[in-house]
Protein backbone atom coordinates (compact mmCIF):
# COMPACT_ATOMS: atom_id res chain seq x y z
CA UNK A 1 0.00 0.00 0.00
CA UNK A 2 1.00 3.48 -0.80
CA UNK A 3 1.75 5.50 1.74
CA UNK A 4 0.44 9.20 1.88
CA UNK A 5 3.28 11.48 2.37
CA UNK A 6 2.93 15.33 4.07
CA UNK A 7 4.78 17.77 2.03
CA UNK A 8 3.68 21.27 2.88
CA UNK A 9 1.58 23.04 5.26
CA UNK A 10 0.52 26.77 4.75
CA UNK A 11 -2.39 29.07 6.79
CA UNK A 12 -4.36 31.01 4.42
CA UNK A 13 -4.00 34.82 5.58
CA UNK A 14 -8.15 35.09 7.40
CA UNK A 15 -9.41 31.28 6.50
CA UNK A 16 -7.72 28.02 7.70
CA UNK A 17 -5.05 25.94 6.89
CA UNK A 18 -3.84 24.03 3.64
CA UNK A 19 -2.31 21.00 3.46
CA UNK A 20 0.52 19.64 0.33
CA UNK A 21 0.27 15.77 0.19
CA UNK A 22 1.10 12.94 -1.96
CA UNK A 23 0.22 9.69 -3.02
CA UNK A 24 2.59 7.65 -5.30
CA UNK A 25 2.42 10.50 -8.37
CA UNK A 26 -0.35 12.17 -7.10
CA UNK A 27 -0.71 15.44 -5.20
CA UNK A 28 -3.73 16.77 -3.39
CA UNK A 29 -4.21 19.91 -1.28
CA UNK A 30 -6.85 19.17 1.82
CA UNK A 31 -8.35 21.67 4.01
CA UNK A 32 -9.47 19.65 7.20
CA UNK A 33 -11.14 16.76 5.66
CA UNK A 34 -12.07 18.03 2.28
CA UNK A 35 -9.87 17.62 -0.52
CA UNK A 36 -9.89 20.81 -2.44
CA UNK A 37 -7.79 19.80 -5.46
CA UNK A 38 -5.85 16.74 -6.34
CA UNK A 39 -3.96 15.70 -9.88
CA UNK A 40 -6.71 12.77 -10.48
CA UNK A 41 -9.08 15.48 -10.82
CA UNK A 42 -8.43 18.49 -13.21
CA UNK A 43 -10.70 18.09 -15.80
CA UNK A 44 -13.42 21.08 -14.26
CA UNK A 45 -10.50 23.42 -13.84
CA UNK A 46 -9.39 22.67 -17.58
CA UNK A 47 -13.20 23.82 -18.47
CA UNK A 48 -13.37 26.83 -16.73
CA UNK A 49 -10.29 28.35 -19.13
CA UNK A 50 -11.23 26.49 -22.53
CA UNK A 51 -14.83 27.11 -22.38
CA UNK A 52 -13.71 30.73 -21.31
CA UNK A 53 -12.05 31.24 -24.42
CA UNK A 54 -14.78 29.88 -26.40
CA UNK A 55 -17.04 32.41 -25.42
CA UNK A 56 -14.49 35.33 -25.94
CA UNK A 57 -14.58 33.49 -30.12
CA UNK A 58 -10.53 33.58 -30.34
CA UNK A 59 -9.97 37.33 -29.57
CA UNK A 60 -6.26 38.23 -28.25
CA UNK A 61 -7.57 37.57 -25.05
CA UNK A 62 -6.28 38.81 -20.98
CA UNK A 63 -7.16 36.86 -18.73
CA UNK A 64 -7.37 37.21 -15.16
CA UNK A 65 -7.09 34.08 -13.31
CA UNK A 66 -8.22 34.23 -9.45
CA UNK A 67 -6.58 31.20 -7.20
CA UNK A 68 -3.53 29.10 -9.03
CA UNK A 69 -4.30 25.89 -7.25
CA UNK A 70 -3.02 23.20 -9.00
CA UNK A 71 -2.57 25.45 -12.77
CA UNK A 72 -4.94 23.41 -14.28
CA UNK A 73 -6.68 26.41 -15.28
CA UNK A 74 -3.77 28.43 -16.30
CA UNK A 75 -2.27 25.63 -18.49
CA UNK A 76 -5.61 24.82 -20.01
CA UNK A 77 -5.83 28.68 -21.08
CA UNK A 78 -2.38 29.13 -22.12
CA UNK A 79 -2.69 25.67 -24.17
CA UNK A 80 -5.28 27.30 -26.10
CA UNK A 81 -4.42 31.05 -26.50
CA UNK A 82 -2.00 32.67 -29.15
CA UNK A 83 0.80 34.17 -28.13
CA UNK A 84 -0.59 37.92 -27.62
CA UNK A 85 -2.79 36.53 -25.06
CA UNK A 86 -1.92 37.26 -21.77
CA UNK A 87 -3.02 35.81 -18.03
CA UNK A 88 -2.58 37.55 -14.65
CA UNK A 89 -2.62 34.53 -12.32
CA UNK A 90 -3.80 36.11 -8.39
CA UNK A 91 -2.81 33.97 -5.79
CA UNK A 92 -3.25 34.86 -2.15
CA UNK A 93 -1.05 31.85 -0.43
CA UNK A 94 2.72 32.27 -1.31
CA UNK A 95 3.36 28.31 -0.62
CA UNK A 96 0.76 27.58 -3.13
CA UNK A 97 3.48 28.79 -5.96
CA UNK A 98 6.57 27.57 -3.45
CA UNK A 99 4.20 24.48 -4.23
CA UNK A 100 4.30 24.81 -7.43
CA UNK A 101 8.06 25.58 -7.94
CA UNK A 102 9.59 22.73 -5.58
CA UNK A 103 7.92 19.59 -5.14
CA UNK A 104 4.94 19.84 -7.61
CA UNK A 105 7.25 21.14 -10.50
CA UNK A 106 7.15 18.35 -13.02
CA UNK A 107 2.70 18.98 -12.90
CA UNK A 108 3.37 22.58 -13.21
CA UNK A 109 5.44 22.01 -16.52
CA UNK A 110 7.37 25.97 -16.10
CA UNK A 111 3.37 27.57 -16.79
CA UNK A 112 4.65 30.78 -14.37
CA UNK A 113 7.74 30.95 -16.54
CA UNK A 114 5.58 31.85 -19.63
CA UNK A 115 6.35 34.93 -20.85
CA UNK A 116 2.30 35.32 -21.58
CA UNK A 117 1.76 35.23 -17.86
CA UNK A 118 2.40 37.61 -15.03
CA UNK A 119 2.38 36.76 -11.47
CA UNK A 120 0.35 38.59 -8.94
CA UNK A 121 0.61 37.67 -5.37
CA UNK A 122 -2.51 38.87 -2.93
CA UNK A 123 -5.90 39.10 -2.94
CA UNK A 124 -8.05 38.81 -6.88
CA UNK A 125 -10.51 41.14 -5.22
CA UNK A 126 -7.86 43.75 -5.38
CA UNK A 127 -7.21 43.06 -8.71
CA UNK A 128 -10.46 43.18 -9.63
CA UNK A 129 -11.39 45.96 -8.26
CA UNK A 130 -8.47 48.41 -9.87
CA UNK A 131 -9.15 46.30 -13.23
CA UNK A 132 -11.87 49.46 -14.67
CA UNK A 133 -11.96 47.30 -18.21
CA UNK A 134 -8.90 45.67 -18.61
CA UNK A 135 -9.62 41.99 -18.65
CA UNK A 136 -11.09 39.91 -21.28
CA UNK A 137 -12.39 37.12 -18.94
CA UNK A 138 -12.29 36.58 -15.22
CA UNK A 139 -11.74 33.38 -13.85
CA UNK A 140 -12.80 32.49 -10.03
CA UNK A 141 -11.77 29.14 -8.70
CA UNK A 142 -10.75 30.54 -4.79
CA UNK A 143 -12.59 28.72 -2.81
CA UNK A 144 -15.17 25.93 -3.18
CA UNK A 145 -17.67 27.71 -4.39
CA UNK A 146 -19.68 30.75 -3.72
CA UNK A 147 -20.13 29.50 0.32
CA UNK A 148 -16.71 30.89 1.24
CA UNK A 149 -15.39 27.48 2.24
CA UNK A 150 -11.24 28.58 2.46
CA UNK A 151 -11.65 31.94 3.78
CA UNK A 152 -15.10 33.64 4.99
CA UNK A 153 -13.25 37.20 3.24
CA UNK A 154 -13.56 35.30 -0.01
CA UNK A 155 -17.97 36.12 0.44
CA UNK A 156 -17.21 39.74 -0.92
CA UNK A 157 -16.07 38.19 -4.36
CA UNK A 158 -19.25 36.40 -4.80
CA UNK A 159 -21.58 39.26 -2.79
CA UNK A 160 -23.45 41.50 -5.19
CA UNK A 161 -20.56 44.31 -4.61
CA UNK A 162 -18.22 41.79 -5.40
CA UNK A 163 -20.14 40.51 -8.88
CA UNK A 164 -20.62 44.45 -9.71
CA UNK A 165 -16.87 45.35 -9.79
CA UNK A 166 -16.21 42.41 -11.82
CA UNK A 167 -18.47 43.30 -14.24
CA UNK A 168 -16.66 46.82 -14.00
CA UNK A 169 -13.11 45.14 -14.57
CA UNK A 170 -14.48 43.32 -17.72
CA UNK A 171 -14.43 45.09 -21.44
CA UNK A 172 -17.37 45.03 -23.19
CA UNK A 173 -18.38 41.24 -24.08
CA UNK A 174 -15.98 39.95 -21.35
CA UNK A 175 -17.06 37.05 -19.63
CA UNK A 176 -16.87 36.25 -16.21
CA UNK A 177 -17.00 32.53 -15.02
CA UNK A 178 -16.84 31.16 -11.75
CA UNK A 179 -16.44 27.47 -10.63
CA UNK A 180 -17.79 25.60 -7.61
CA UNK A 181 -18.02 22.02 -6.53
CA UNK A 182 -22.03 22.08 -6.34
CA UNK A 183 -24.94 24.15 -7.82
CA UNK A 184 -26.12 27.25 -6.08
CA UNK A 185 -29.60 28.76 -7.85
CA UNK A 186 -29.32 31.91 -5.74
CA UNK A 187 -25.51 32.54 -6.61
CA UNK A 188 -26.90 32.69 -10.26
CA UNK A 189 -29.77 34.64 -9.43
CA UNK A 190 -27.12 37.40 -7.99
CA UNK A 191 -24.74 37.53 -11.04
CA UNK A 192 -28.28 38.10 -13.09
CA UNK A 193 -29.08 40.85 -11.30
CA UNK A 194 -25.61 42.27 -11.21
CA UNK A 195 -25.86 42.58 -14.76
CA UNK A 196 -24.70 39.45 -16.48
CA UNK A 197 -26.19 37.53 -19.14
CA UNK A 198 -25.96 34.03 -17.35
CA UNK A 199 -24.96 30.89 -18.41
CA UNK A 200 -25.03 27.51 -16.12
CA UNK A 201 -23.13 24.93 -17.15
CA UNK A 202 -22.34 21.47 -15.60
CA UNK A 203 -18.68 19.89 -16.12
CA UNK A 204 -17.15 16.54 -14.85
CA UNK A 205 -14.52 16.86 -12.17
CA UNK A 206 -12.41 14.13 -14.08
CA UNK A 207 -10.75 15.22 -17.69
CA UNK A 208 -11.91 11.79 -19.10
CA UNK A 209 -15.90 13.16 -18.32
CA UNK A 210 -16.11 10.92 -15.53
CA UNK A 211 -16.05 11.78 -11.93
CA UNK A 212 -18.21 14.20 -9.31
CA UNK A 213 -20.37 16.97 -11.10
CA UNK A 214 -19.14 20.72 -10.90
CA UNK A 215 -20.67 23.79 -11.72
CA UNK A 216 -19.54 26.94 -13.34
CA UNK A 217 -21.15 29.53 -14.15
CA UNK A 218 -21.04 31.77 -17.57
CA UNK A 219 -21.57 36.03 -17.21
CA UNK A 220 -21.41 37.63 -20.16
CA UNK A 221 -21.08 41.61 -19.94
CA UNK A 222 -22.93 43.69 -22.51
CA UNK A 223 -21.15 45.29 -25.40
Amino acid sequence: MIPRIHLGTAQVPGGEELRLYSHGRDFMIVLDRNELMSTRMRGSEEALATMTLERLQGRDAHLLIGGYGMGFTLRAALANMGPKGRVTVAELVPEIIEWARGPMAEVAQGCLDDPRVTLRMGDVADAIVTGNGLYDGILLDVDNGPDGLVRDENDRIYSRAGLLAARDALAPGGVLAVWSAAPDRAFAARMTKAGFAVETVEVRARANGKGPRHTIWFGRKAG
